[in-house]
Order: C-alpha cells, then structure tokens, then sequence
C-alpha cells in the first residue's frame, strides 16, 4: 500500500455536435421552453448521431484526457467506463474502448451505477494505485442516453443527453488529489428510475418492445425529493471524514440533474454561483457524463483551480448516490 495519494492528472470530454434544443422539442411533444427551463434549467441537449456509439465518444474523451496529463496510451494500466448504455450487452464496453485507443497494456472492465456511475468508477480505479498494483488508470463516465429514451414521453426525453467525460488517475502527492469517498445505494427504490425490460427479468421479446419497456421509466417527484436530500447528506458525510465542514469547501461539481437540485444543494453549502459548477442549461443530463464533464468544463474555463477542495457529487439509478472530496 503506497503512502502516496492518487489524483487527477488530465480531464478530457467528448460532446456530439448535434444540438436539440427545447424550440425543437416543441414541434413533436406537448410542451414548450418555458415549461422545460422553468422545471429543469435545461435550453438544449447533444445527441449522438445515427452511427456514433458510447465507445466512440469515449475514445475521444480519453485521448484528450491522456493529452492534457501527458501520458502516452502505453502508460495505461487500466480502464474502467462508467455507463448505462454500453455498444452492447457483451462484451463492456471499456474492452471495446482499449482496442480502438490501442491500449493494450491495460485492463479494462465497465461500471453500471447510473449517475453515479463516475463517483463510483473513481472511487475503484484509486483503489488500485494506492495498493501499487496499478500506476495510472483512466476513468471514463459516458452516455448516449438518446438511445433508450421514449421520445413521444415529454416526462423524461427532454431531461437527457449525451456526451463523455474522461480523467486519468495517477499517484500524486500524499495530502493531494482524492481525499475522501462517501458511497452509497439502496435497492429498494431501484424502479424509481429504470429501464424495465432487457435483461434477466424481462427479456427482449415482441410484447417487451410493443409496450415500449426498454425505456427510460422516472417517478420523477419522488427521484426529486432524494436527490435534494442525499446530494447534501452525502457530501456532508464525505467531509466528516476528514474532519472538515462546508465552509472549507472551495468548489462544488453537482450531478447536472435538475437546476433546483443544484440550487438546493449550493444554497445548503452557502456557496456563491461562481463556486458551483452548472451546466445543464447547454448539456442536460448526461447520467455517467455529467460530473466529468463538467469537471473538464471547470478546469478548461479555469473556474477550477489547482489547490481548491473541491467535491464531486451525485446520485441516480439504483438508488446509488456518493461523492468524494479532492484537493485539485
């Protein structure tokens, strides 16, 4: 077990050029702007085009990422994607993602913990350095959510988008980087937010697709209500452990899920808006996605600045939510 700490070296995302924004949503759903933005924060989406696949957008990120930490793909020791909507069932999608980078020096395997999958995903591949079993892994959260949303229910297809968002991890030193993991789930509120159909519970089948159940499904006022709640708990619990309050806090990443929630969480912390990071208005919410890539939305803007404490939070699927306090 290495003494050293592990941190971020490089950031790295990867946005479709589509936009669709919520003028364009209104000439096929009953809804409108005003009704989205009001709601959500949200002005516009990206969504991949016909063609483009999680693993591309991931390999794009990550070649940012290894750039922007100058490290060479022969440096990576491991990948780990953190997605609920890989190429395909099987094999994960990090395999595909080692072959189209060239990365064959690393392992590679995929994460499934909704929009927390990027919480968790650091949390494993850290893991993993400080043990000095590995030196410097990449850690991709990415989505193409536009794929399983019912696009004729107003209720959840304007919510999301798609996009990628990479990090390298590596050793850094002792008192830096990742400090601190909150982690958290539980499983009796998993049919809050799911997609019914596909897997072992409800395999594909004629009647599974006529009843549109490989869809994004939301109780949307009851997944509201957690996320204020959790979204503070955890981040106070995350700075508990290192013996530190909100008021040491410099900077906040929320998951970009709904700008109410945000705003509940930043006012609890007693943040000012230029401390928050915030940019659903431009993305939505890109699950996996969002908190890396608004992650390489604050250090590239220089909003982010190194020696900042700084956490990353967020909730989703499962119910799973976690956070993690880090010195950038």
């Amino acid at each position: 077990m290495t003494d050293k700490g592990v941190g971020i070296l490089g950031v790295g995302s990867a946005l479709p050029g589509r936009i669709v924004t919520n003028t364009d949503l209104e000439k096929t759903l009953d809804t409108s702007d005003e009704w989205i933005q009001s709601r959500t924060g949200i002005r516009e989406r990206r969504i991949a085009e016909e063609g483009i696949v999680t693993s591309d957008l991931c390999t794009e990120a990550a070649h940012k990422a290894l750039e922007n930490a100058g490290i060479t793909v022969d440096e990576i020791d491991l990948i780990i994607v953190a997605t609920v909507t890989p190429d395909s069932p099987l094999p994960a999608t990090a395999c595909y993602v080692q072959a189209k980078m060239g990365a064959f020096k690393a392992a590679a395997f995929d994460i499934a913990a909704g929009c927390t999958g990027f919480i968790y995903a650091l949390a494993v591949g850290s893991q993993f350095i400080k043990s000095g079993i590995y030196k410097n892994v990449l850690v991709i959260g990415a989505e193409i959510l536009s794929r399983i949303l019912d696009w004729t229910d107003r209720s959840t297809c304007v919510l999301f988008g798609d996009g990628a968002g990479a990090v390298v991890l590596g050793p850094v030193p002792a008192g830096q980087g990742l400090l601190s993991f909150k982690l958290g789930a539980d499983g009796s509120l998993a049919d809050m937010l799911c997609v019914p159909a596909g897997g072992t519970r409800m395999p594909a089948c004629p009647e599974s697709v006529e009843g549109r159940q490989h869809y994004v499904r939301m109780s949307g006022n009851e997944t509201f209500k957690f996320a204020v709640r959790v979204m503070g708990d955890v981040t106070s619990q995350a700075l508990d452990e290192l013996g530190l309050t909100k008021d040491d806090l410099d900077f906040l990443i929320p998951h970009q899920a709904n700008l109410r929630i945000i705003e509940a969480a930043r006012k609890r912390f007693e943040l000012p808006e230029e401390r928050v990071m915030v940019n659903i208005d431009r993305y939505g919410n890109m699950s996996s996605a969002s908190i890396p890539v608004a992650l390489e939305d604050a250090v590239s803007t220089g909003r982010l600045k190194r020696g900042d404490l700084v956490s990353l939070v967020g909730f989703g699927a499962g119910l799973t939510w976690g956070a993690v306090i880090m010195r950038y």
